[in-house]
């Protein structure tokens, strides 16, 4: 199952699932929009999308019930993913910065059936970055050597927009208590570490040009490093604790559109 998180990027998640061609499509099973409550019309925009161009693969387009939040979006997906009988869950991010396609030769050899997390890398030989400030860059290559050091393992991205995960390891839904914004995929690349998952990162390509961030660098910055800080002197201790700024009880999505594959219908 491939899922695409997707708030105010209705131009972007047209060129998103404009990725998918017929040997990609060929490539999974299910292709799964979630909406985090856009106030644009970025669903309405993804359901014509995916309408017209997965064909060959099966479509569903959700809202998340509540704001969920980046993070939350994630655990929705899994949830629904694990509880419909995936074995392999594929994020990719719906702002057209990651190329599903850096996957394809990962999926053809099977890359990923003896590791639990395959994890895309945008600094790491073979990475290609379009766009991305050298500020930022740099900055990216700090924190990943920080986040290195208390793991013991070389850290090539805490968090792109193109990542796979085995998803017998998180059949049990200890990551509920991560956070549910832009950090939660340092803390689940903390944990899978911390449980002993296998994590294998490969080179992707990422570009910015029109997408619009949310972030704001140094709220972030602060945060990170805070989170670092914790599990440092906590380890899973610290993974335990609640994380959330507003915890859900549950995370849910409401199916707007669907159709299987060489059929369409609402």
């Amino acid at each position: 199952m491939v899922f695409i998180p997707c708030y105010r990027c209705a131009p972007q998640v047209v060129r998103v699932l404009e990725q998918f061609d017929a040997e990609m499509q060929a490539l999974v099973d299910t292709v799964v929009v979630v909406d985090n409550r856009s106030p644009d019309d970025t669903l309405d925009v993804a359901i014509e999308k995916g309408r017209q161009v997965l064909r060959q693969c099966n479509y569903i387009a959700w809202r998340n019930v509540d704001n969920y939040g980046l993070g939350g979006s994630h655990k929705a997906a899994f949830r629904y993913a694990i509880e419909n009988g995936f074995d392999h869950l594929i994020v990719l991010h719906g702002d057209d910065q990651a190329d599903i396609r850096d996957l394809r030769e990962g999926l053809k050899a099977k890359a990923y059936e003896n590791v639990d997390c395959y994890m895309g890398a945008r600094f790491m030989p073979g990475s290609q970055l379009k766009g991305y400030s050298w500020f930022r860059t740099f900055g990216n290559h700090v924190y990943n050597l920080l986040f290195s050091v208390p793991v013991l393992k070389r850290v090539y991205d805490l968090g792109s927009g193109l990542n796979m995960y085995k998803l017998e390891q998180f059949e049990e839904f200890y990551y509920k208590n991560f956070p549910d914004d832009l950090t939660f995929n340092y803390m689940m690349l903390m944990g899978s570490y911390n449980r002993k998952q296998s994590v294998k990162f490969f080179p992707i390509t990422w570009r910015e040009e029109d997408q619009v961030s949310n972030v704001r660098l140094f709220r972030q910055a602060t945060r990170v490093l805070s989170l670092l800080a914790g599990y440092f002197f906590g380890r899973a201790r610290f993974l335990q604790t609640e994380m959330r700024a507003k915890p859900f009880d549950d995370y849910r999505g409401d199916i707007q559109y669907q159709h299987e594959a060489s059929k369409v219908e609402v």
